[in-house]
């Protein structure tokens, strides 16, 4: 029987960091996949990341053996019949009953596992593990007749050619999702706790994604109106966002460090926070913002799991979608509907590129109506309506 593969969490004994592997049903890693998670790690990327990476690796190469097809050399039809049996093939059933609706993954979803794979096959040809051939088959040249903001296609138009994915779904652009005020006002009010009341406003009103608000230590806290005693010369209560390795895996996307202004809203609930924190011995002389109390191992980091695990509990309360993300999107939102310079916006957000901006504008249903509504003003004015 062929063996199939799995992705699983590896805990060093050493200093308990966590990383992840790819093994067989018979115990054995899988020496390139295991390759490639390790050069994520070395690239700096999140673990987050390598949690997310692995199981998809994992799922090809059991695609592979189970359908007799050389995960080195799988052809581009071979790709193709991967991609279409992603979609096809359900889901395995979250529940313990028998007669249970039957779930399918979306096209974006395969379009993402199919990046990775794409990605991991073209770092196995880097080492010589896989023909360039093989790996010259997974793009294609195409030309860019319409540019997106900020792109700069060079003085003879030299970068309007790039190579796009050649084995994908067309899929439409789904706008990102946020909350409305009244929405964030139902969120803060579910929670039970000054940390979760505090995590909740710090994404809301900074805009710092998850992993930048689990990666703050309190030496990042500048919420004195004057830090000129800590080093610091920006003016007012502020945090700051930096790249570092944390023993919880949280990492900051943004590779520069930036600081962040808060509110004197978002100063109380942090003293709120800290008080409820310093009745937990354990916690005391952690330098991590955002740790255990209510659960063990107390006075640990938390970790991204345990984030998720708060906001499912508020969403399924609140009876709409709650996610760490949606709450940067709302900040970004709030920031562009209240006029705020983009490069402003921007800097905030961490953003490189002007184009990552694009997806924060949202129309809302009084925007829409607003503008329909004008234009019928405009009509009558001119007796035309």
């Amino acid at each position: 029987m062929s063996p199939r593969y799995t992705a699983e969490r590896a805990v060093s004994p050493r200093d308990e960091s966590v990383s992840w592997v790819v093994i067989s049903s018979e115990y054995e890693l899988h020496v390139e996949a295991c390759a490639y998670l390790v050069s994520l790690r070395r690239a700096d990327r999140s673990i987050n990341t390598e949690r997310t990476y692995a199981p998809r690796v994992a799922l090809y190469l059991s695609y592979c053996t189970d359908h007799g097809l050389d995960w080195k050399e799988p052809g581009l039809p071979g790709l193709a019949r991967f991609l279409h049996w992603l979609i096809d093939e359900p889901l395995p059933s979250r529940a313990r009953k028998k007669r249970v609706e039957e779930r399918f993954r979306k096209k974006k979803t395969a379009n993402q596992i199919m990046t990775t794979v794409c990605q991991f096959l073209q770092f196995c040809s880097q080492q010589g593990w896989v023909s360039a051939e093989t790996v010259a088959q997974l793009s294609e040249q195409k030309y860019l007749s319409y540019l997106p903001q900020g792109y700069d296609p060079g003085e003879e138009g030299q970068f309007r050619t790039v190579r796009t994915k050649a084995i994908k779904f067309e899929v439409a652009v789904e706008g990102y999702e946020w909350l409305n005020p009244e929405q964030f006002t139902t969120l803060i009010g579910l929670t039970r706790h000054a940390r979760d009341r505090f995590l909740v406003a710090l994404l809301a009103s900074t805009g710092v994604r998850i992993g930048e608000a689990l990666g703050l230590r309190r030496e990042d806290m500048h919420f004195l109106s004057n830090s000129a005693g800590l080093g610091c010369q920006v003016a007012g209560p502020h945090l700051h966002v930096r790249r570092r390795r944390n023993s919880n895996g949280a990492l900051a996307k943004a590779r520069m460090p930036r600081w962040i202004p808060v509110t004197t809203e978002l100063v109380t609930l942090y003293a709120d926070y800290v008080f409820e924190r310093d009745q937990v011995e354990e916690a005391a002389d952690v330098d991590m913002v955002f740790v255990n109390l209510f659960k063990s191992p107390l006075g640990r980091a938390m970790t991204y799991h345990n984030a998720k695990d708060l906001f499912d509990r508020l969403a399924a309360k609140a009876g709409f979608p709650a996610r760490p993300h949606m709450l940067r999107h709302t900040a970004a939102t709030t920031w562009i509907r209240n006029k705020t310079p983009r490069d402003v916006v921007k800097n905030l957000m961490g953003h490189v590129s002007e184009s990552s901006m694009e997806p924060y504008v949202h129309a809302t249903d009084e925007d829409k109506r607003e503008a329909v509504e004008r234009v019928v003003a405009i009509q009558k004015g001119q007796g035309l309506a």
